[in-house]
């Protein structure tokens, strides 16, 4: 494969700034055609993004010849129907993250990947921004020493949005999500913590509705165990105050502390016997951008891409233990 025509199933808000346009941004990529269920906002996305062709149903897309690679940026509860449709059409698959809305899906995608030896892709990118490269860098070069345990702190007060029982947002309904905040959001930071220190082999934790604004959790603390024998744990509430908002995943060495945010970027926070450093590392504008560029040339035999769904599935892993869901 030379020239990579995506046909994108979805075209919500993440296609508009954090991905769609990265993928004109690439040599040997293009974006084909477009596909929603609502034929307008198909036309129109297309339209505005100078795509030639729009679909509102996803067979027909995934069946236009032109197209030979599928996006997929729909909600997860239907990543594997759409990843597996398009496997099965011998059409490799980039899907948004989480890679499913349950374990189980997740191990049905790797099992139609592995039947048809058809590659599917996720999109969990932040392995791949230089912000969290440089963090990659400075604990794999002994900055802070041996690392001893890692946390994950993360608070924000509820959405405007939140409140509306009537029209609430896709991700705190769990037959959509997979569950709610925590199922959207702590796949990142589960997925960035496994990318550095390995897979998480054993992971217990408590979900709360403290708030009952919604019927998913809105309160989660977990501990997980990683096979290097690694110990962590982590703490998500979406309804506290204010004045607690927190966005923190510190690693704790013997040597010294670095602590870095998943969502906003602060500055890199590094602690040792020498002092303490701020470190700054700008993204790309397109924060998908560094790793579409690796899935396409992938794709075209020129590289390996490593955020396979094999190694997306035990985010879903840890999730679904820790709502009980396996």
């Amino acid at each position: 494969m030379k020239l990579i025509s995506w046909g994108f199933i979805g075209c919500g808000e993440v296609t508009e700034k954090k991905s769609g346009p990265a993928f004109n941004e690439v040599e040997g990529s293009h974006i084909e055609a477009v596909m929603s269920r609502r034929i307008e906002k198909a036309r129109s996305y297309a339209e505005r993004h100078g795509i030639k062709k729009w679909y509102s149903n996803a067979q027909d897309l995934i069946d236009d010849p032109d197209v030979n690679a599928i996006y997929i940026a729909t909600p997860p509860s239907s990543h594997a129907t759409f990843a597996i449709m398009a496997m099965q059409a011998g059409k490799p698959v980039y899907v948004e993250k989480p890679l499913a809305s349950t374990y189980e899906d997740c191990a049905r995608i790797n099992r139609v990947s592995e039947e048809t030896g058809v590659p599917c892709y996720v999109a969990y990118y932040r392995r791949y921004l230089p912000y969290f490269q440089k963090v990659k860098t400075l604990i794999k070069e002994g900055a802070i020493g041996n690392v001893m345990h890692v946390q994950i702190r993360f608070s924000v007060p509820p959405r405007d949005l939140d409140y509306n029982r009537d029209n609430l947002p896709w991700r705190l309904q769990p037959d959509i999500a997979g569950g709610g905040y925590f199922y959207d959001l702590a796949a990142h930071q589960l997925d960035l913590i496994q990318d550095f220190f390995g897979i998480i082999i054993k992971a217990h934790g408590y979900s709360a509705n403290r708030a009952h604004l919604y019927d998913a959790e809105d309160t989660v603390s977990i501990c997980f165990r990683f096979e290097n024998g690694l110990v962590g744990s982590g703490s998500w509430c979406f309804v506290g105050h204010q004045s607690a908002r927190e966005d923190r995943i510190e690693v704790v060495g013997d040597k010294g502390i670095v602590s870095f945010s998943c969502f906003n970027y602060d500055p890199i926070h590094l602690v040792t016997n020498d002092g303490t450093e701020e470190i700054k590392v700008p993204n790309p504008r397109y924060v998908q951008l560094p790793l579409i560029k690796n899935v396409t040339e992938a794709l075209q035999g020129r590289a390996i891409c490593e955020c396979t769904s094999v190694s997306a599935t035990p985010v879903n892993w840890v999730m679904d233990r820790v709502l009980g869901k396996i």
